[in-house]
């Protein structure tokens, strides 16, 4: 989430990603004279039942306004839902970052939110690119470690970049990865592991197990 004051210093506005944006939340946030601009799940209660039903077409709006809240769906790649208190369902054309790109139109909302979520967002999409969670995962406290991992991972890249690292996201993981198994960097095409003869000073590599390099299956559906 993000906490904007505005330039008159009478209000507040939360930018908030859709795990915390809800009408019932809008309600609230209003009366303690807040406002607030977020992606919400079309799923939310409270939504008006045509919003979920809808389909809108690229760059086609459709929008529902109750007092100061008004609630939309808008389709630039894929559909999006996006609640606001202080804006409707104008758009606003955006200057392109490529130059002799052509100009696009956005609504207002998205604009703003682009604007002012950018860390929780980034952080989302990235994290998105190396799922950790698994959907037969029954035990909650399993999925709940493995999201925190995950956070941890990207939390550090972030520090790393801010110290001047140079690897990128993915870079970053398989050199952490390297140093949790303690790869040799001998030869990267053999895949060849220290083994406890090699290194008896690495601790956590003398007990039983070890890692082990797999040739990938590609005759199997999915193989990793």
């Amino acid at each position: 989430m993000t906490l904007l004051h505005d330039l008159k210093g009478k209000r507040y506005c939360l930018t908030t990603d859709n795990y915390y944006t809800s009408p019932e939340v809008a309600e609230l946030l209003i009366n303690s004279k807040t406002d607030i601009c977020g992606t919400l799940g079309p799923n939310r209660k409270s939504l008006p039942a045509l919003l979920k039903s809808s389909s809108a077409k690229k760059s086609e709006i459709i929008a529902f306004q109750k007092g100061k809240m008004c609630v939309m769906k808008w389709k630039d790649k894929k559909p999006l839902h996006i609640l606001s208190t202080f804006h409707n369902a104008d758009m606003m054309e955006v200057k392109p970052k490529k130059e002799n790109s052509a100009v696009k139109v956005k609504p207002k909302e998205v604009v703003l939110y682009n604007a002012t979520m950018g860390g929780v967002d980034r952080s989302d999409q990235f994290r998105s690119y190396f799922p950790v969670a698994r959907n037969l995962q029954r035990k909650y406290y399993k999925k709940s470690f493995r999201h925190l991992l995950n956070q941890a991972v990207w939390n550090s890249f972030v520090l790393y970049k801010k110290n001047g690292g140079r690897l990128n996201h993915i870079g970053f993981r398989m050199k952490l990865v390297e140093r949790l198994i303690e790869v040799e960097d001998t030869d990267p095409s053999t895949h060849r592991y220290v083994t406890p003869k090699e290194s008896e000073n690495v601790v956590r590599l003398i007990g039983r197990d070890f890692p082990s390099y797999v040739e990938n299956d590609c005759s199997k559906k999915g193989s990793q």
